[in-house]
């Protein structure tokens, strides 16, 4: 089978042009350079007869940085699609330098929207307007246009030799909340460290999972401040961010933004009762006020462990100034239960040191 194209000799460097590439680092070109100086160009650069590239960035950039003016090439007229082009760079690009993580999820994104255009215009093709002929049909295969999930394999399949997209899908997001500039500036600058760290090794869930987080934080920190909230929501936002920016930089990952997501929950439910609303609890918790199974020690001793060091957690006087009376209250008693509990374990700590 021939395939279209000619070479075509000295061809100008200059009318050379690559377009938008989703290769973006050539990595080190110096063999590179040295081999082509040495032994000339082994593999012509692929190009369409317009000049724009479609094969051959690295030996591209090595022929500039040498200086050539003219350049051996092989012009495709076949490659004329936004799809086939893909391709054809996706096939240079697994025969050379490997894409990084974050330019096969590039690539693996537009090559997906491409895909299910392309199938989608080939059912649209198969769809016979009378017994024997469709005007817009132009002789393409009768076949469906992949689902979803079929498209992503596929398009996974064909950047990283593996059908496993989810990867690739984590990256798509943060890429989405890097080019979002509805998006919170330092929402903006987290997404993109984290991106460079995937491209360094870094973990792909694990940088998915702290922008979560950051970005469940980041309703919180705005629920806290927004005045129109009611005291109920904000109260319980300043607590939960204020829980989570001490967890930011110890915590693991999924455990940060499993914690995130739980004080945004609970900042979203917690609104202000009302009268009636509060005597029917107040009732509730009279009725269920039975004796409760004692929890062990160690339940006891994490506890305080979340506990320690509160009371630099919060302004006193804008906790005396904000809480409401209910709330006060309720402050009030849990403290002189506290005390009267530290009383009487205090009082078993020396009858245990005086009977030893």
């Amino acid at each position: 089978m021939s395939v279209p194209g000619h070479i075509e000799l000295e061809r100008a460097v200059d009318s050379i042009w690559a377009g938008r590439r989703h290769r973006e680092d050539f990595g080190d070109l110096d063999a590179l350079v040295a081999s082509i100086e040495r032994d000339g160009l082994l593999q012509p650069i692929t190009i369409t007869p317009d000049g724009m590239l479609i094969c051959g960035a690295r030996r591209l950039a090595a022929i500039r940085r040498l200086g050539w003016k003219t350049v051996n090439v092989w012009v495709r007229s076949g490659i004329s699609t936004t799809l086939g082009r893909l391709l054809a760079e996706q096939d240079d690009n697994l025969l050379h330098k490997p894409l990084t993580r974050t330019e096969e999820a590039t690539l693996y994104a537009e090559l997906k929207a491409l895909m299910a255009e392309d199938a989608a215009g080939r059912q649209e093709a198969s769809r016979f307007t009378s017994k024997d002929e469709n005007p817009r049909s132009h002789g393409a295969a009768t076949v469906a246009a992949p689902s979803s999930g079929d498209t992503r394999k596929q398009a996974a399949l064909i950047v990283s030799g593996r059908n496993s997209y989810t990867s690739l899908e984590r990256i798509n997001e943060l890429q989405k909340i890097v080019a979002d500039h509805s998006q919170p500036a330092d929402a903006r600058v987290r997404a993109q460290v984290e991106l460079d760290g995937i491209d360094e090794g870094g973990s792909i869930t694990g940088a998915q999972q702290r922008i979560h987080a950051a970005q469940a934080l980041a309703e919180l920190d705005a629920l806290a401040n927004d005045t129109a909230q009611p005291a109920g929501i904000r109260e319980t936002a300043a607590s939960g961010a204020a829980r989570l920016h001490e967890l930011e930089d110890t915590a693991r990952a999924a455990d940060l933004e499993r914690l995130a997501q739980m004080a945004l929950e609970r900042a979203k439910a917690a609104t202000k009762k009302r009268p009636a609303q509060r005597a029917n609890a107040t009732r509730l918790r009279a009725v269920e006020d039975e004796p409760r199974a004692l929890l062990p020690v160690r339940s006891f001793v994490y506890l305080w462990d979340e506990l320690a060091d509160w009371t630099n957690r919060y302004d006193p006087a804008v906790i005396g100034a904000t809480l409401t009376p209910e709330q006060w209250e309720r402050f009030e008693g849990t403290l002189a239960a506290t005390n009267t509990f530290a009383d009487a374990a205090r009082a078993a700590r020396v009858q245990r040191s005086e009977s030893a």
